[in-house]
């Protein structure tokens, strides 16, 4: 199929700085831009600053967003003013070693590991240490930061679900405090109670984000990455 959008109508003259997200889920195979008669596109210099890249599942990925620049990569993005690299995997993103292999070559200015939605506490506890190891002993100085999974909105009806979360939490909790132990340096960890808020207004399907879920989460992870980042 073929999409085609105008993005801005401004009479008045002069350059303006503009940043084009591709869609999350749909492949781009080719894409056009188009400016009236007389007018230039010029290619602006990337924003100083290494970037921060995010492994995970469909919710990384971006899964309901109602447009690519909602979800909280590419909202951290913004609020960092650098590139955010977005690996999430919809039905996939497992602390898979082969994953690490490819991160393990990016030099980025921090790593983001979100990938407990798509696992359980025997996966989360098997995986974590082999990946953050393999990761710091490529990268010895780069942030790791480890996330728990968001809680389904619904999950204070459904005790299942809260088991599942408080199981795969523990889980990751356990691996940090043996990994700070072994003095993994570098090392940050973010709670997942509370990245769609904790009103059950942030999801669309109790799983994944509305935009409100996303600005959320975005907000949740700021200040750990500044930290990290210093």
């Amino acid at each position: 199929p073929v999409n085609q959008v105008k993005l801005a109508s401004i009479p008045a003259k002069g350059l303006r700085d503009y940043r084009l997200y591709l869609p999350l889920y749909n492949g781009t195979e080719e894409l056009q831009l188009g400016v009236p008669k007389g007018a230039v596109v010029r290619a602006v210099p990337l924003p100083p600053g290494k970037p921060v890249v995010v492994y995970g599942t469909s919710i990384v990925q971006g899964g309901c967003a109602s447009r690519p620049g909602m979800v909280h990569t590419a909202i951290l993005g913004r609020k960092f003013d650098r590139p955010a690299i977005n690996l999430g995997f919809s039905g996939n993103g497992k602390m898979d070693a082969a994953v690490g292999e490819l991160l393990c070559k990016l030099d980025v200015a921090a790593y983001v590991i979100d990938c407990l939605p798509n696992m359980d506490a025997k996966l989360v506890t098997e995986r974590t240490e082999p990946l953050v190891k393999q990761l710091r002993a490529a990268r010895p100085e780069t942030p790791i930061i480890l996330v728990e999974d968001r809680r389904f909105t619904n999950s204070w009806i459904t005790p299942a679900k809260a088991k599942f979360h408080d199981d795969n939490h523990a889980a990751l909790k356990a691996a940090y405090e043996q990994l700070k132990a072994e003095n993994v340096a570098n090392l940050s960890y973010i709670s997942g109670d509370a990245l769609y808020g904790t009103d059950a207004e942030g999801a669309n399907d109790a799983s994944h984000a509305t935009d409100l879920g996303f600005m959320r989460q975005a907000d949740v992870f700021e200040p750990v990455l500044r930290a990290a980042l210093k």
